[in-house]
């Protein structure tokens, strides 16, 4: 049966809100009009990739031996992929490199019921329709509702692979209904925080900072941005901060770094709401773990989220 886009959202995870083009596609959206508004007059860079498919899967649980869908790219960056797996399990993956910019992917699965999770691009924007499968289906049940701030690294830039970023990683194992809102080049902007009308998260993670510790107005601009996320969801919602990874591009620059997410540390401190995780303590400190010694590559996005995991637990967030 071939899916309307109104019962394709249903197993669509990871928007704010959708809408269908003129052709029949759907697009997912994780950010309102007015905070897409303000990324186009502030930053080119940033416009792009906010309107990227980061972190949105669909997922269902299913007796199905066959699916697939008509897909369009309509913008590009890195070329990471769309990736299948089953039960937590990848088993297909579709880099954006080797196929068109619209055209079908299908993929047959294995016999009996089964957790399915299509994992789409990080680093483009696909569109979606005519979604068909051959079985039955039902959405999967999902965890607390998270909204996951941040920059590349959490937009999942590094792996090249959508299904191995950190925070697909550590999703695996807590199983959050995501909103990720992490954006390449993104620092502490207080611009970006919008009331999003109808949607209200149980949590709330950041993990910004680390591509602006060396500038002098950083420290005010972490200040006024938790002063603005706690405006807007009050002081009783749990938010994790996760202070910068290491960096090995910036050897000289560790020092300022480290004092940077000391005061990340200090301006935090007084929220009674939210924790702290230490970003250097999350992937070593090993070229081998990274692709340009910034992003984590797909080795340290796995030890990444795993720690992540590890540490949400330990803390009690």
């Amino acid at each position: 049966m071939t899916l309307a886009n109104e019962e394709l959202q249903n197993i669509y995870c990871g928007a704010l809100y959708f809408e269908e083009t003129e052709d029949g596609y759907l697009k997912a959206n994780q950010y309102t009009k007015p905070q897409m508004d303000y990324f186009k007059n502030a930053f080119e860079m940033w416009f792009e990739r906010c309107d990227a498919s980061s972190a949105k899967t669909i997922e269902f649980e299913t007796d199905a031996s066959k699916v697939s869908f008509e897909y369009k790219l309509i913008w590009k960056c890195s070329e990471d992929s769309i990736e299948l797996a089953i039960d937590g399990l990848a088993t297909e993956i579709v880099y954006l490199k080797d196929i068109d910019m619209e055209g079908r992917v299908s993929w047959n699965l294995p016999e009996g019921k089964k957790k399915v999770t299509i994992y789409l691009p990080s680093d483009a924007t696909i569109l979606i329709r005519n979604f068909d499968i051959d079985g039955e289906f039902k959405p999967v049940p999902k965890n607390e509702k998270v909204l996951w701030l941040g920059d590349s690294i959490t937009q999942g830039y590094g792996p090249l692979r959508s299904y191995q970023t950190y925070v697909s990683v550590a999703n695996r194992i807590l199983n959050y209904d995501i909103l990720n809102q992490g954006i390449g080049g993104y620092i502490y902007d207080k611009k970006s925080l919008m009331k999003m009308e109808g949607y209200d998260p149980d949590k709330i993670i950041v993990a910004l900072g680390t591509n602006q510790f060396g500038d002098e107005k950083a420290y005010e601009m972490v200040k006024e941005y938790y002063e603005t996320l706690i405006g807007i969801y009050g002081e009783e919602i749990p938010i994790l901060c996760i202070t910068p990874l290491w960096r090995g591009d910036t050897e000289d620059g560790i020092p300022t770094l480290i004092k940077f997410c000391e005061n990340i540390r200090e301006i935090v401190g007084k929220y009674k709401n939210i924790k702290v995780v230490d970003g250097f303590k999350m992937v070593p400190h090993l070229e081998e773990y990274y692709l340009d010694n910034l992003h984590p590559n797909a080795l340290g996005t796995e030890v990444y989220g795993r720690n992540l995991v590890e540490e949400i637990r330990r803390i009690g967030f």
